[in-house]
Parts: C-alpha cells; structure tokens; sequence
C-alpha cells in the first residue's frame, strides 16, 4: 500500500521487521536483557540504540534487500525507525513496562525455550506501532490533513482486504459460494466484476463489508470488521467512510505509478515495440501468401473507391444525444451506454491515445484490435463486448463510427501509419 508520505506500509516492511527483530535481539544479547529492566528509561533507551545500530550495520547483507518501490532499503528503514524510537522515549517505556510485568509474572522468561521468541515478539509489537506513528505524522504533513495511528492500520488493513476480494475474485470458480457471498447473488458464470476490479479504487465498500462478514463461514475464523476487536468499529457500518479510504488508496496509486521513475521511457519503450511489430509483420508479408483476411480486405476496398471520404468524422461519442447512442449501439449488438464507458475507461493519458486523439473511439480501438488482438489484459473492462469478453468486430466498430467496414479498415491503416511515424520521429530526436 502506498500514501503520501508514507515509507512503512510496503510489503518490504517484513524484512524490515525481520531485521529489527533479528538485530534487537543481538543488542539484548550484548546488553543484557535485565537491562531492559532498568529504572532509568533514557541510560537504557541510550544503549540500546547504540548497540542496535552496530548490529544494524553489521547485517549488511540483509539490510540490502528492498524495502520499499520508493528504492530505501531495509537497513535505512530499520536505522530511521531506530532513530525515531530514541526521539519517543515513551514508545520505549511502554517497551520495558511489558518487560517488566512479564518478568514479575514468571521471572527470567528470556532464559526459557520459548524465552527468545517472546522477547522478539515484544520487539516487534513495539516497532508495529511505532511505524505506524511515524507514517501517521508523515501523511499528515505532506497532505495536511489529520491522520492518526489507528487511521493508517485501517488504511492497511483495507489495502489486504482487497487484494484478498481479488484474490478471490480471480479464482472465483474454486471460490464460487464466497465470491456469490460478496457480490449478493449466486455465481455460475464468470461475474463481469471479475474483469472490473482493476485497481484498489474499483473495489466497491459492500464487497468488503461481505467479504469480511463471509470469513467466518469459509474461512474458519472472523473478518477483521466482524471481530469483537474495537479497532475498527467506526468502519464496521460505514460503507462510505471505507469506500473514502479505498478510492484514496487508488488515487494516489494510480499518481504514483510510474514508481518515481523517469516517464519518458515509455516513449522509447514504444517506439522498439512499434519497430519490432512492424518488422515481424514485413517479415511475414515476404515470407507467404496473403491470407483469406487480406484478400477479402482487397476485394473489399475495391468495391468502395467510390465512396467519397469528403464527408467530416462524426463527432466525439459525448457530443451526440443519449438517445442516439443507445440505438446506435443496440443495432450493432452492445450494450445501450457503451461508447460512453468505453470513452471514460480510455486512459488518455497513454502514449496512444495521446496520438491518436484527433480519431474517433471505434477507429482507436480498431488499432488495438489490429495492433493487439481482440482480447489483452491492458485492456480497460468497459472495452469489452460483454458477451464475447473480447474487444467489438470490427463490423460493430463500424457501425458504431457509422462508416462502411472498408472505411473503418482505411482509417485504422492510417492511424498506425501515422504512429509509426511519430515513433520513428520521437527515436530521432531522442538520439539526436
């Protein structure tokens, strides 16, 4: 999961945890677990870190692995929550009181079998918390809107709830009776909400309040919403707070999705993938004959030289009536409002439909037809014939565009044409 601010909340947070576990435990070792009984809070919160610190830089090895897509590792992150626990000695004291009351209860307890792991586990809860406090205060400086600990451990908690949602959702034929569960109505095909759950932002509040409500019938044990913990009872009836919090979630995922890299290598990324399609399709034009489709395309064209290409492209899909779009689409066997999905689920923000903005929709998506094949995962939900789960014919895009068939086939031509182009032009300069 990501926030703003944030640096805690990846799945690189495990081995960060890992290794302040591991590390502490060498600290105690060097230290003196009894030290963690001391009276005074500030000598031992003093030791501790300093001896924690060598050990952290000791483990190099491990410190090195990822631990978050910002590129901090999970030596830097462990030292910074270190550093952070020295500024928060009440974090600390909170530490040596649950030392200390499990001492009184059972005496030396890190001197027994399981003594060790207990020790680790006290660590690890404070360092749970203490992450938490710190990207709390971070979000709420780099958004300036308030943020509490619990407010981030619900933000995570729905982060793994989705991703559970669609876990489920990709297996929903192994999962058909909580997958109905969740959608409200029995599964015995696959649910179109399989395909629409893209992102974090698509998943709806009610599929994780059922979600969450059917864990204990097909699980064995209850949803985090369905627990007699508090923690999260101002979320447990509030769809639209947790709807808030999921589509939060997605937005900022959606900003930061190029990952802090630099964006201008999609340009070269499609420029060698337009040059590599370009040659296989020359490759294989030289080495066989023209294939049924290819021929009927040239039968096709002959019959409409005619047709006059003099008449302006019908305009955007946003700009005709309601009335007509509904008609237009039923004719051609889509659902009434496709064309005003299908326009909204278009990221135009791509290096595509960046360049092919002046084409009508049916034209574009007869380039992806051409270009990709009917069906790719790249490919936005809303796209998709419901029917075939596959992108419209191309006589359907036609119809759509109100063009003939060899007129939608003329257009699309042209459109790649000119994106080749543009490729080849954007490789220069790049090189230039």
């Amino acid at each position: 999961m990501r926030l703003p601010g944030t640096r805690y909340q990846e799945h690189g947070w495990e081995q960060v945890r890992k290794l302040l576990g591991q590390c502490s435990l060498q600290a105690c070792a060097r230290l003196g677990p009894a030290t963690l009984l001391d009276a005074d809070i500030e000598q031992s919160l003093g030791a501790y870190v300093e001896a924690v610190g060598q050990a952290l830089h000791a483990s190099a090895a491990r410190g090195r692995a990822p631990g978050n897509s910002y590129g901090d590792t999970s030596g830097e992150l462990a030292l910074t929550l270190v550093y952070e626990l020295q500024a928060r000695p009440a974090d600390w004291a909170a530490l040596c009181a649950a030392v200390a009351a499990e001492h009184a209860r059972v005496g030396p307890f890190w001197e027994e079998a399981n003594g060790e792991a207990l020790l680790r586990k006290k660590f690890n809860d404070l360092y749970a918390v203490l992450r938490d406090k710190v990207d709390s205060d971070n979000y709420q400086a780099a958004c300036g809107r308030p943020c509490s600990p619990n407010r981030m451990y619900a933000c995570r908690m729905l982060d793994t709830a989705y991703h559970e949602v669609a876990r489920l959702f990709e297996g929903w034929r192994e999962h058909a009776a909580q997958v109905g569960a969740i959608l409200g109505r029995e599964v015995v095909a696959m649910p179109i909400e399989v395909r629409q759950l893209r992102t974090i932002g698509d998943c709806k509040p009610e599929w994780i309040m059922r979600w969450s409500e059917s864990q204990e019938r097909h699980a064995g044990s209850p949803g985090p919403l369905h627990t007699k913990s508090k923690r999260f009872a101002s979320l447990k009836n509030s769809p639209d707070k947790i709807g808030a919090i999921l589509r939060e979630i997605g937005e900022y995922e959606l900003l930061s999705a190029n990952r802090d890299h630099d964006w201008l290598h999609d340009a070269g990324e499609a420029t060698a993938w337009l040059d590599d399609y370009w040659r296989v399709l020359g490759e294989s034009e030289q080495g066989a004959t023209p294939g049924p489709d290819l021929i009927l395309e040239a039968r096709e064209d002959a019959l409409d030289v005619m047709e006059s290409e003099a008449a302006p492209d019908p305009a955007p899909p946003d700009a005709h009536d309601a009335a007509r779009l509904a008609l237009v689409a039923q004719q051609v066997s889509l659902p009434p409002n496709y064309l005003l999905l299908a326009t909204l689920g278009e990221d135009r923000a791509s290096w595509a439909a960046r360049r092919m903005a002046q084409e009508s929709l049916p034209v574009r998506l007869a380039v992806y037809l051409k270009l990709l094949g009917p069906f790719d995962d790249s490919y936005p939900a809303e796209w998709l014939d419901p029917v075939s789960g596959e992108l419209p014919t191309m006589q359907q895009l036609a119809g759509l565009d109100g063009i003939s068939l060899p007129t939608l086939r003329k257009r699309r031509d042209a459109a790649i044409a000119r994106l080749n182009e543009m490729a080849g032009m954007e490789e220069e300069r790049r090189w230039a």
